[in-house]
């Protein structure tokens, strides 16, 4: 039964382990069956926390432009441990992270166009903090992007804000 529910469930998309065994445990399968089931799905290579977390953070960074925050914790939430989390986001390259930001932001800014310049920043300000960047390099984006538009920005915060 265990076996069957993990396949099923595989079938469907990649889990983490922790998910695996949150799934059995609610349908009531015996902790020491789901051990072992998840003991040889791992010896196996079914379940494999670590490339779970390395195409996670891949995926979701190239199609939706999260940070290493965001992409950080949602690993968490999938119950991926600390270390295989830090690993995972360290392979997420500082300069991608912030071309990633640029994209973003160049994407919403024809958007904004007539809208005042200090609620344009806050929008694409507050874009960006939903995925997961910092509010320094939030700000420093969307500061470029305002400047290369010939917007007038002396009283925005400097993008070394951290």
């Amino acid at each position: 039964m265990a076996r069957a529910i993990c396949l099923r469930l595989l079938t469907m998309a990649p889990k983490t382990r922790a998910q695996l065994a949150e799934a059995l445990h609610k349908r009531e399968v015996p902790e020491d069956a789901a051990q072992a089931v998840l003991e040889r799905f791992s010896e196996v290579g079914l379940i494999d926390d670590e490339a779970f977390a390395a195409a996670w953070v891949s995926s979701r960074h190239a199609g939706r432009g999260l940070a290493r925050r965001a992409l950080a914790q949602e690993l968490r939430h999938r119950g991926v441990d600390e270390d295989t989390v830090k690993e995972a986001v360290e392979q997420l390259d500082p300069e991608q992270e912030v071309e990633t930001a640029r994209r973003l932001v160049a994407r919403k800014l024809a958007g904004t166009r007539g809208v005042e310049t200090q609620a344009r920043t806050r929008r694409l300000v507050g874009m960006l903090a939903r995925k997961g960047y910092g509010p320094g390099l939030a700000f420093r984006v969307v500061r470029e992007a305002l400047e290369s538009e010939g917007a007038e920005i002396d009283d925005l915060p400097d993008g070394d804000m951290r």
